[in-house]
């Protein structure tokens, strides 16, 4: 029973909120991330999902992974993603290809 508790929040997690579908428009499996379109516009913005449909339009990458402040990352390259480095309050540092 006790098991059971400790997983209780996981469970909400895993549940919350995943029933609205984000508008990403014209962005395919297999999309290639464009590092030549704007994404310094999105500079200081906070993170949402939202802001996340905006960037994979902008850059037209499949995968976005946001990279919390001070979190490792591995550094494999992958054209299909857009990688989004947050600050402290979780506003976008940067937006690269990769």
């Amino acid at each position: 029973m006790r098991k059971l508790l400790l997983c209780a929040p996981l469970l909400l997690v895993a549940c919350a909120n995943h029933d609205k579908p984000v508008p990403i428009a014209s962005v395919y499996p297999g999309s290639k991330c464009t590092p030549s379109v704007g994404l310094d516009s999105f500079k200081g913005q906070p993170a949402s999902v939202d802001l996340a449909a905006q960037i994979m339009t902008a850059s037209r990458a499949h995968k976005l992974r946001w990279v919390p402040f001070g979190a490792v990352i591995t550094m494999e390259y992958s054209d299909e993603r857009v990688t989004v480095r947050l600050d402290q309050q979780n506003r976008v540092l940067s937006a690269t290809c990769g």
